[in-house]
C-alpha cells in the first residue's frame, strides 16, 4: 500500500485526494495542512505550505512513497528540489522549471524560444514605461510574479491602465516585480493539463473555467468561479499538446531543467489558432475539480510514472464520456475581501452522486464547518449531457447555504447552448 502526501489545503487538493482515494492501489493518504473536507479521506497534518523544512521533515518521518504538490508557491520556493535531495519521489517541477508560473516574463521568453504561439508582449518596470508601451486598448497587464490568480488586469482605457500599473509597480500590491503587457486576444478560453515526465507531455481532457466574479463575465477577476468539461468544438487535444506543451518540455530538457509534473496551458482559441495566455505548473483550480472526476484510469499510477525512469511510456489515460460541471460557492465580499466564520449548512443534504470539495473551510469550536476563505466550496456533478450535469450541480448548490454566499448562475451555459 503506497503512502502519498498531498501538499495543500484547497479545493484542488481535495479533488486530488478524492481521485487518489479511488485508486485500486488503495493508498494511505496524508495532507498538509488539508481541510475539514479532506480530513474525511486523508490524515491531515498541520504543516503550512510555506514551511518547506517542515514539509520535507514530514515526508521523511512518514516515509512517504510520493509527494504531490498542489499549490504553486511551494513549487516556486523549491520544495521539489529539497525533496529530491532526500530521494523522495515528488510530483511537481523543481524551482527552475516552476519559473514558468513564477515569472510571466520567463514564460514568455520560453514560449518565444520554443516557438509556442502566444500574444505579443513587452516587459516594463515603471508606470511611464507601461503607458508608453500600450499602443491600443483593451490591453492586458500582468504582474510578473505570483499573485494568486489576481495579478491580471484587462485595461479598457488609459485610466484603467494607469491605476493598475500604479497598484502593481508603485503600491507593490503583489510584491516587488515588473509588469508584462500583452496584446488583448479575443476568442474562447480553454484549459488543457498535461502530465510531464521530463521528456514527454501527455494531455488530459480539456476544460473551460470562468474567471470573472459575476454572470456574463462581468466584474473583477477571481481565482475561478466554475468550470465544465468537455468543451464543445475544442481542438484535438493531442495536436494541441504537440504544439503547446511538448515544445516547452523539449526546451527545458535541453536547458538542463527538465519539467516533471503538471503543465497547465491556459489557451485562447483565436481566429488565428490556439495561443497561450499563461502557463501554470500545477493542477488548475477549479478545472481540477471537474477534470479528475471524469478520469477512469488510475491517477496514482500516472503520477508515479512521471517520477520514474521510462516515465509515461506505456501509460494510458482514460476518461468518462459524461460531462462535468463545477460551480464555486464564494464568501461575501470576494474577491476584494472575504468573510470567515460563517456556518455552512446543508452539506449533509447533498447526494453521493455529487462531489463537494472544500476550498476555504474550517471547523469552529462547536465542530461546525464554517467559511475560511474567499472561495469556500466547489460543487461538481456529472451528467449524460452538459445540461444534465449543470442541472444536477445547481440542484446541489441550492441545498448548501451560508451567510453572504455568492456564485455564478451561468456556469456551462455555453456548453448547453453549443450542444442544443
Amino acid at each position: 500500500m503506497p503512502k502519498v502526501l498531498v501538499v495543500g489545503g484547497g479545493g484542488r487538493e481535495h479533488a486530488l485526494i478524492n481521485a487518489l482515494a479511488r485508486s485500486p492501489q488503495n493508498p494511505e493518504l496524508l495532507a498538509a495542512p488539508g481541510n475539514p473536507g479532506i480530513a474525511e479521506s486523508a490524515r491531515c497534518v498541520p504543516v503550512s505550505i510555506d514551511d518547506v523544512d517542515g514539509l520535507v521533515a514530514l515526508a521523511q518521518q512518514e516515509a512517504v512513497d510520493l509527494v504531490v504538490i498542489g499549490p504553486e508557491a511551494p513549487l516556486v520556493a523549491g520544495l521539489a528540489d529539497r525533496l529530491a535531495e532526500h530521494r523522495i519521489a515528488c510530483f511537481g517541477p523543481r524551482a527552475a522549471a516552476a519559473q514558468l508560473e513564477g515569472s510571466k516574463a520567463f514564460a514568455k521568453e520560453v514560449m518565444a524560444s520554443a516557438g509556442v504561439p502566444t500574444a505579443a508582449w513587452c516587459e516594463v518596470a515603471t508606470v511611464a514605461e507601461g503607458l508608453e508601451a500600450i499602443t491600443s486598448y483593451p490591453a492586458v497587464l500582468k504582474f510578473d510574479g505570483l499573485a494568486a490568480g489576481k495579478g491580471v488586469v484587462i485595461a479598457l482605457d488609459e485610466d484603467m491602465a494607469r491605476s493598475a500599473l500604479i497598484e502593481m509597480l508603485d503600491d507593490h500590491r503583489f510584491g516587488d516585480g515588473v509588469v508584462v503587457i500583452e496584446e488583448f486576444m479575443e476568442g474562447e478560453e480553454l484549459s488543457l493539463f498535461a502530465l510531464c515526465d521530463g521528456e514527454r507531455a501527455m494531455p488530459l481532457v480539456p476544460a473551460q473555467d470562468y474567471k470573472r466574479i459575476f454572470d456574463g463575465d462581468e466584474g473583477p477577476n477571481t481565482g475561478g468561479m466554475g468550470a465544465y468539461s468537455p468543451v464543445p468544438n475544442a481542438p484535438e487535444v493531442d495536436e494541441l499538446c504537440r504544439e503547446v506543451h511538448q515544445p516547452v518540455v523539449d526546451l527545458l530538457r535541453e536547458r538542463g531543467t527538465p519539467f516533471h509534473g503538471l503543465l497547465y496551458a491556459g489557451l485562447m482559441l483565436t481566429p488565428d489558432g490556439a495561443k497561450v495566455v499563461e502557463f501554470n505548473v500545477r493542477f488548475g483550480d477549479p478545472e481540477t475539480q471537474v477534470v479528475l472526476p471524469r478520469m477512469t484510469s488510475d491517477l496514482l499510477t500516472a503520477l508515479i510514472a512521471t517520477t520514474r525512469p521510462g516515465g509515461l511510456a506505456g501509460t494510458k489515460l482514460t476518461f468518462d464520456d459524461r460531462c462535468g460541471v463545477t460551480v464555486v460557492l464564494a464568501s461575501g465580499g470576494y474577491p476584494e475581501t472575504s468573510s470567515s466564520g460563517d456556518v455552512i449548512s446543508g452539506l449533509d443534504r447533498v447526494g453521493l452522486d455529487v462531489e463537494v470539495t472544500h476550498a476555504g473551510t474550517a471547523a469552529n469550536e462547536a465542530g461546525e464547518i464554517v467559511t475560511a476563505g474567499g472561495r469556500v466550496l466547489n460543487v461538481t456533478a456529472l451528467g449524460r449531457t452538459a445540461g444534465d450535469a449543470r442541472d444536477a450541480a445547481y440542484a446541489a448548490v441550492e441545498k448548501i447555504t451560508f451567510s453572504g454566499r455568492q456564485y455564478r448562475t451561468d456556469i456551462a451555459l455555453r456548453a448547453v447552448e453549443a450542444t442544443a
